[in-house]
């Protein structure tokens, strides 16, 4: 819904959402609906997902604009709104405005020094860009050099890589991604470069789920060499793991490379204790129904 059409429908909401924030903030956009008339909190009935309350709608008009910004997120991971006055440093609210060509420019150039390499689809997608904006900034960053040409075996569509990407001899990589991490949120790319075809089953069916419910790629090296299904128990100060797989990825080139199986669980349980502390749980968790391959060599490790 744009600005004209809310306005004509919700005549007024727009200051009061801002007004809310202003007098309150900051604010989660749970704490704003509260603070509105009650029409204006309503999920429509129809729909479902990501069908957005009218206060909703309107605080997301005011962030597209600048009025409102998150000043930042709770435990809950949910964003705290501000003035954006109140968010960002006078110095940087004095800069001039920036020209959306320019501004665009720089936001691929952030994306090819993040990627190293990438097609239109891959640096669009870094910042939600439109492709057809995407390719006039490749063009104009390749003219300057900062893009180069390459060729990628196996890709039937042009690539770049920025100038300045590194190429290591070797990557000691440990992480847990989460699902909308940049590295796997792509999915093409994710299963052209690393071989894990890859879904958010949260909207599936739970008897359909393959994996699990919130389920995060496990990098190791320069590989995704498993999956595993978490969740934060904050009740009971817990890690839960709900299933574990290891990752045979469909790259015939790479197999011989990936790490055992013990060694993908030994280094995984060891990833699990890392991010059950800084979650803040005492403990990590297999449940008694937790299934996967890797699940009786991640009890052995407890």
């Amino acid at each position: 819904m744009d600005v004209q059409r809310l306005e004509h429908r919700y005549p007024g909401l727009l200051d009061r959402v801002r007004n809310v924030v202003a007098d309150h903030g900051p604010m989660t956009s749970r704490d704003i609906q509260a603070h509105v008339d009650e029409e204006h909190a309503q999920r429509p009935k129809h729909g479902w997902g990501w069908a957005w309350t009218p206060a909703k709608t309107a605080l997301e008009i005011l962030f597209d604009a600048g009025v409102l910004t998150p000043a930042r997120r709770n435990a809950q991971f949910e964003r705290v709104y501000d003035l954006t006055e109140r968010v960002l440093p006078p110095a940087v609210r004095a800069q001039p405005p920036i020209e959306r060509e320019a501004a665009i420019t720089e936001l691929i150039r952030i994306a090819a020094r993040a990627h190293g390499i990438g097609t239109v689809r891959c640096l669009a997608d870094y910042f939600r860009l439109k492709q057809d904006e995407t390719r006039q900034a490749i063009a104009e960053l390749e003219t300057t050099g900062e893009l180069i040409p390459v060729a990628v075996t196996g890709w039937d569509r042009p690539v770049w890589m920025h100038a300045a990407a590194r190429v290591p001899r070797q990557v000691n990589a440990r992480a847990l991604l989460a699902p909308f991490d940049p590295l796997v949120f792509e999915r093409r790319r994710l299963l052209e470069l690393f071989g894990m075809h890859y879904r958010l089953e949260i909207y599936t069916p739970a008897a359909k789920r393959v994996y699990g419910y919130y389920v995060l790629p496990f990098l190791l090296g320069e590989h995704l060499v498993a999956r595993v299904d978490l969740k934060h128990d904050r009740t009971r100060g817990a890690l839960v793991v709900a299933s574990a797989y290891a990752e045979d990825p469909d790259l015939d080139d790479t197999v011989s490379t990936l790490p055992d199986r013990q060694t993908v669980a030994n280094e995984l349980c060891a990833e699990l204790r890392v991010m059950a502390q800084w979650l803040g749980a005492n403990q990590v968790v297999i449940t008694d129904e937790a299934h996967g391959d890797l699940i009786e060599r991640l009890r052995c490790k407890r």
